[in-house]
């Protein structure tokens, strides 16, 4: 059996009951296959692949809060502090019901290759609660928060580990989470990103993972001979990724048609209307429904289905796993050209292997929704340095590396004859950088 083989099943036996962090590990094992092969011998001397699919530590605790009727509501909290070898722990807080160690895990994994193709040094992690804020008052989730980060605040810090937002953190709750931890640790650092701007946020944060998914779309497209202008674009979900990702896709000539939310979808021919969907989603807090108010010529559609729409990219901006091998023959046979994915690992791997097989350009979540992370850590430095930047500079720092993300992907891919696989590209350029200062640092 090979090393990779090994590792693989070593994952599954070990952490039963966490199928999103075993898909996760197999997808990147898989497509290593090639550089582990090249150096089995180290890398089995060293145990380097065992390091790496092992966290460094693991966060788990209770977290107790009042609601609005006195009623005591217990949740837990986590926190997976995964890989530092390039830096300390960077990685969201995500706050949703489905969260359980095992999604926690398979983020933070994929958040050591996302970081380390950024080009900047941070580290990989990742953490939340099953906390749900959706329907809770700003006094109970500010309860929730600072209970919350009573326990967070012993393991984090601005050199240590760096939280940011993720789904169902935005503004509101980090600025919670960010006066607790001031008001414990007595220290006023930037230890959380995705802050507000003012004090110590960065500008074009709320911007940068949709923006950074249309940058690295638009590269790909060009060294693949093509042009965004003028193609048809799906989207998925309608949180900032997707608003952001439909808006700079305007910007560039594209037309997106579709969003999406947990109960439905929006097919709109005209375009989808960006400030009625911040409107809907941003100020009201509503569901897609009342799209059709702004809209009339719209079309709302309950359930899923924003993949049954002919078009040239695909974006899926929502949730894990949310298309599938279906959605994708769908796809290949209405004509799609390319998929981006604006969300964490969004596309099963069998959906992943059918658009690779036939030909459609596929970035993978890790290298097309770095953006949000490589803004963080350009707050991160704002902060260390106590600046602010324009939104120009950062935008421009931002559609900067999301080139040089595409073109590492394409040289990594093509320099072990696989040219075009941007799956293969994405892991071997990410896992190359952490793998040489893995080994540079000796064992630990």
């Amino acid at each position: 059996m090979s090393y990779v083989d090994e590792i693989i099943e070593a994952v599954v036996a070990k952490n039963p009951s966490e199928p999103e962090f075993h898909q996760a590990v197999k997808e990147v094992m898989e497509s290593l296959r090639v550089v582990v092969d090249a150096n089995e011998e180290k890398f089995r001397k060293d145990a380097l692949l065992e390091r790496l699919v092992e966290p460094e530590r693991q966060i788990k605790f209770r977290v107790p809060w009042v609601d609005d009727k006195g009623q005591v509501h217990v949740n837990t909290g986590y926190r997976v502090q995964f890989n530092s070898a390039i830096g300390p722990y960077k990685g969201g807080l995500r706050l949703h019901p489905s969260v359980n160690l095992g999604i926690i895990k398979f983020l933070g994994f994929e958040q050591i290759f996302k970081n380390s193709l950024t080009g900047l040094p941070i580290g990989g992690g990742k953490g939340g609660s099953d906390f749900d804020p959706k329907g809770r008052s700003d006094r109970e989730v500010m309860a929730f928060c600072q209970s919350f980060m009573t326990e967070l605040c012993k393991h984090i810090g601005a050199d240590t580990d760096v939280p940011a937002g993720d789904i169902g953190t935005g503004g509101r709750e980090i600025g919670y989470m960010f006066g607790q931890y001031k008001r414990i640790r007595g220290v006023y650092e930037g230890v959380l990103t995705g802050k507000g701007l003012s004090y110590g946020g960065s500008l074009a944060r709320t911007e940068a993972t949709g923006y950074g998914l249309l940058y690295l779309t638009e590269e790909l497209l060009k060294i693949n001979g093509m042009d965004i202008a003028g193609k048809t674009v799906a989207v998925s979900g309608s949180g900032n990724v997707a608003i952001y990702a439909i808006q700079k896709a305007h910007q560039l000539g594209a037309k997106c048609v579709t969003a999406s939310d947990s109960t439905g979808w929006v097919y709109d021919p005209e375009g989808i209307d960006v400030e009625a969907l911040k409107e809907i989603k941003e100020v009201k807090r509503a569901r897609l429904t009342e799209y059709k108010n702004y809209r009339p010529n719209s079309e709302y559609h309950e359930g899923k289905g924003v993949w049954n729409i002919k078009v040239d990219i695909a974006l899926p901006c929502a949730t894990q796993n949310e298309l599938d091998i279906e959605d994708a023959k769908t796809l290949v046979a209405n004509g799609c050209i390319a998929v981006g994915e604006g969300a964490n690992m969004p596309t099963t791997l069998e959906a992943t292997e059918y658009f690779l097989a036939n030909k459609v350009l596929f970035a993978p979540g890790k290298a097309a929704n770095a953006g949000g992370v490589a803004t963080s850590a350009l707050e991160m430095s704002q902060n260390s340095e106590r600046l602010s930047w324009t939104f120009e500079e950062v935008d421009a720092k931002l559609k900067q590396i999301m080139v040089n993300i595409t073109h590492n992907m394409a040289d990594a891919a093509k320099r072990y004859n696989a040219e075009g696989n941007y799956v293969i590209g994405a892991n071997i350029a990410g896992f190359e950088k952490v793998v040489e200062a893995m080994t540079a640092q000796g064992i630990c």
